[in-house]
């Protein structure tokens, strides 16, 4: 018998393998009718233009997240370079636009972003054939590379990256869709919201097949995966592939949405953002990248009009996951999961508001100190009020410094005396603290 024939389960355990995935995925169906229904009452909810593009901003950054966890949650794969798959599907789709505009070429505008991603397909399956080849440093390292090189040359080939100018379409000019030319925001939000379902429905069944279960185990034991079997280089290059597609959809969903494409689409910047919002919301659940676009989305476009630090509170948020959730956002709320099925979820409720009420008091006066300092800063160019909390603050005075340093202070002591209760009755509710003992 080779090795390979030892590796093959029999018929029976196939069987039942196919058979409990199934199942699993049957589970999830309420899930995914829930989100189909909160995806079409949105735009009803938040009628205004600003919230539309919004959502359409969130849509457009989960399905790039999603597909990067592909790489990174699912295969191991830290890339610094995702951005140009979503860039070049980006451009493409721009690209097909204007052919549609100007050529007669038929195409309807809700295929766009699978031509855009068929693009980004084709580029990852060049960059994977040789990137694929090793994983960690090697990997990382060259995804930075490649990702640099196609930066550089949206500069350089002028005729299809357009420059420093981009290039631009109008998403208007194909044929209509059930007699919607695709004019209005609402429209558009729509069609991005069937094809982010769609898309999340397809990278989650992904994640099911046997070849997103072998990605796992290649990301957890690369040694044991190629023992039993199975190739770690292809494994990874067909969850590259599969990425790069989805990244290329996420591009062509980019296109018609904002109708213009930059080289601030494929650079390192954008590449880092998709990082942030994976590992913020964790890698290690397919819910998490969806929290983490959610929610840095609302940072970029809201908290963004209220201060000029919104980037700086990003930065602090991701060192302090990296630091103290390494699982992310979701890691955090998952932590809870034996609490709530054995019922004693109840017990964290009183630790957990008496700790909100330092916390609170510590993030305000935190908040405080960073615009008050940043106002003071400004002091040179003739700025000395800080506006923060709906409030009006001169920062030269001395009475707000010191309210700020107060909350800073005495909400971080009491949050370290509150600490040791915070973990025994975490303790309790999970029973960790009975096992342990």
């Amino acid at each position: 018998m080779s090795a390979s024939d030892a590796a093959t389960p029999p018929a029976w355990k196939r069987v039942a393998d196919e058979q409990m995935r199934r199942g699993a995925f049957v589970r999830t169906l309420p899930l995914w009718g829930i989100a189909f229904v909160v995806l079409m009452v949105m735009p009803l909810l938040f009628p205004s233009a600003v919230a539309v593009t919004i959502m359409n901003q969130m849509g457009i950054s989960i399905v790039f997240a999603l597909s990067y966890n592909m790489l990174l949650g699912q295969g191991g794969m830290l890339s610094f370079g995702h951005a140009v798959y979503f860039g070049l599907g980006g451009f493409l789709a721009v690209h097909v636009m204007n052919y549609v505009e100007y050529d007669g070429l038929w195409l309807p505008l809700p295929l766009l972003p699978v031509v855009a991603g068929v693009f980004g397909l084709i580029f990852a399956v060049i960059v994977a054939s040789f990137s694929t080849r090793r994983a960690g440093t090697v990997f990382a390292m060259i995804s930075l590379g490649v990702g640099e090189l196609v930066a550089a040359c949206s500069i350089i080939f002028v005729a299809f990256f357009g420059g420093e100018e981009g290039v631009s379409g109008d998403r208007t000019m194909g044929p209509p869709v059930f007699g919607y030319e695709f004019l209005t925001e609402v429209e558009v939000y729509y069609l991005t919201a069937v094809i982010v379902l769609v898309a999340a429905l397809f990278m989650y069944l992904f994640s099911r097949t046997p070849a997103g279960r072998m990605a796992n185990a290649v990301r957890d034991n690369e040694e044991r995966a190629e023992f039993v079997g199975y190739s770690q280089r292809y494994v990874r290059f067909v969850s590259f592939c599969a990425s790069g597609f989805f990244a290329g959809v996420a591009g062509g969903l980019f296109a018609i949405n904002y109708e213009i494409l930059t080289e601030e689409n494929l650079n390192l910047v954008t590449s880092g953002w998709v990082l942030l919002m994976a590992f913020i919301g964790g890698v290690g659940f397919f819910i998490g990248p969806i929290v983490g676009a959610i929610l840095l989305t609302l940072l970029q476009t809201v908290l963004s009009n209220h201060t000029e630090l919104w980037q700086l509170y990003v930065g602090i948020l991701f060192v302090l996951t990296v630091m103290y959730a390494p699982r992310g956002l979701t890691g955090l709320i998952m932590m809870h999961g034996p609490a709530l099925r054995s019922g004693r979820l109840g017990l964290l409720a009183a630790p957990y508001a008496l700790a909100a009420i330092p916390l609170a008091a510590f993030l305000a006066g935190a908040v405080l100190l960073l615009e008050m300092g940043h106002a003071a800063n400004e002091g040179i160019v003739g700025e000395t009020e800080a506006h923060v909390f709906g409030l009006t603050l001169d920062v030269t005075t001395v009475l707000p410094w010191v309210v700020a340093v107060a909350l800073t202070a005495g909400g971080g002591y009491a949050l370290i005396r509150l600490a040791p209760g915070l973990r025994d009755a975490f303790s309790k509710a999970t029973g960790s603290l009975g096992a342990a003992s």
